[in-house]
């Protein structure tokens, strides 16, 4: 194995590795990096004879990182950011600043605020791309690890590291399909239905099931699904009642009609979440403050005219 000789690597190999790595393919990287698949080829020969290690070997038809390779893409994160800090350190312009940026929101707050938030970024910052993923149920380690730099949820995270601001706060409506039921009236009525809700992939349901749930509202779910989207087909055409933030009749089920919670219920917070490491650099700043920007106009914006109430 040859000597690792750190005085031959650059941003451009950090980025390369990094790329490669969460991509897991040639062809994914250089989608990514806006770059050939040869010139990719090429940089990955160049990093290999720096570290003495293949880096990536195939597995299948595709291809895997090696124990090296995933160990180096973790501390080649940090040093990026680094950098990114280093250049900003003295006067940030966002019409100058490439970067890559991740916020984890599950389709409730993506589609209410991310297009928004996007098209600010575009006009602004055209250099910065932006990766969606979704947040589930968000975990300290999304956050200590970098793998994203800002996430939306109702639910932050407990860690003295982890900092929020509360964004908004929505009621709950019961959404239905007009064409086959009324709207529930009662509480007798609202548990006698059937009913459709959002559980997500690690298991963990809505935080207001539950706590209708520990109130004494006992339903039966007919249909669970892994997102809000999801829900609007498996409404139409039944007459299945869905417990939802008010919001979403501006989104994904803005074509079902709505009616007040006929028991007692609970608002849903949403909060801006982020890692104390960026609390003070003027890049990430800037960032939050575009996306609370673009808060007010989404809460304030007509629900679409085909909706019925």
């Amino acid at each position: 194995m040859s000597k690792f000789d750190w005085s031959d690597l650059d941003a451009h190999l950090l980025q390369l590795l990094v790329a490669v790595v969460e991509a897991g393919s040639i062809t994914g990287a250089a989608q990514r990096l806006g770059v050939t698949q040869s010139a990719v080829s090429h940089l990955l020969d160049k990093l290999r004879g720096i570290t003495g290690d293949p880096l990536f070997v195939k597995s299948g038809r595709g291809i895997v990182a090696t124990a090296r390779a995933e160990t180096m893409a973790g501390q080649a994160h940090e040093l990026l950011r680094q950098l990114q800090q280093f250049a900003h350190s003295a006067e940030f312009d966002p019409a100058r600043w490439k970067a890559s940026i991740t916020i984890a929101a599950n389709d409730f707050q993506r589609d209410l605020l991310l297009p928004a938030f996007a098209s600010r970024l575009r006009l602004a910052a055209p250099l910065v791309q932006l990766r969606v993923i979704p947040s589930a149920v968000p975990r300290l380690e999304t956050l200590r690890s970098d793998a994203c730099q800002l996430v939306i949820s109702p639910r932050p995270p407990d860690g003295t590291d982890i900092l929020q601001k509360r964004l908004f706060e929505t009621e709950h409506r019961v959404f239905y399909d007009a064409t086959q039921r009324d709207a529930p009236r009662s509480k007798a009525e609202y548990q006698a239905a059937d009913h459709a809700t959002v559980v997500y992939e690690d298991n963990r349901g809505l935080d207001v099931d539950q706590q209708l749930q520990a109130r004494g509202v006992v339903r039966r779910f007919a249909v669970r699904v892994p997102g809000f989207s999801g829900l609007p087909a498996f409404v139409r055409g039944t007459t299945l009642l869905v417990t939802a933030p008010q919001l979403l009749e501006r989104t994904s089920l803005t074509a079902l009609a709505s009616a007040p919670v006929p028991v007692p219920c609970p608002t849903m917070p949403m909060y801006l979440i982020w890692h104390a490491r960026y609390q003070q650099d003027p890049a990430h700043r800037w960032l939050r403050a575009q996306l609370e920007a673009v808060v007010a106009p989404a809460l304030s914006s007509p629900r679409s005219s085909g909706t019925i109430h």
